[in-house]
């Protein structure tokens, strides 16, 4: 198995558990979510973090449970794996940031059972990073349809479908709140 974590930051030795940045309701019972954890991303899902940090981007995939006519509707004829939705600001920032993916060797790291998260609780020291320097190539590769729009605010339905919708750093997007 492979776990990731990506951060602008190319000289991180040891990821210390930490809480997060912003909290977020989390449901009865998982309010520890907000706590102090180091926090990975599987090989399979590492999609969602080939953005710069504070972009923010609407990612949908289609599961096992996925209807035709949600599939037709949002992918059509698209070979795509995921498709990604970023707002056209964005769009220089995408194509000349860096990102660093780190690789973490999975010991410590429990699943979250949702959409490829891991978490520690202890310290955890990386085996390798890379840079990744042309984050359109970086999705492209990891078959991802990058969809430029005005506003994300259009795609707020896409949870209502049978699609799997990750929304990420949605709080940074126009008009959202």
């Amino acid at each position: 198995m492979d776990l990731h974590h990506f951060s602008d930051d190319p000289q991180i030795s040891v990821f210390e558990p930490r809480p997060v940045r912003t909290p977020s309701e989390r449901g009865p019972g998982r309010d520890w979510l907000n706590g102090p954890l180091v926090w990975a991303i599987d090989g399979d899902h590492q999609a969602m973090y080939l953005f710069p940090r504070d972009c923010p981007r609407i990612l949908v995939w289609p599961t096992a449970k996925t209807s035709a006519a949600d599939r037709e509707r949002w992918f059509g004829d698209s070979p795509a794996r995921i498709i990604a939705y970023v707002e056209w600001d964005w769009l220089e920032r995408l194509r000349t940031t860096a990102i660093h993916r780190y690789d973490l060797p999975p010991d410590s790291f429990e699943s979250l059972d949702d959409a490829g998260m891991w978490i520690s609780r202890a310290a955890v020291r990386p085996t390798a990073v890379d840079t990744l320097s042309d984050l359109p190539a970086a999705l492209r590769a990891q078959g991802v349809e990058l969809r430029l729009t005005e506003r994300l605010t259009h795609l707020r339905g896409l949870w209502s479908t049978t699609l799997h919708a990750s929304g990420l750093r949605l709080r940074n997007a126009q008009d959202w709140s």
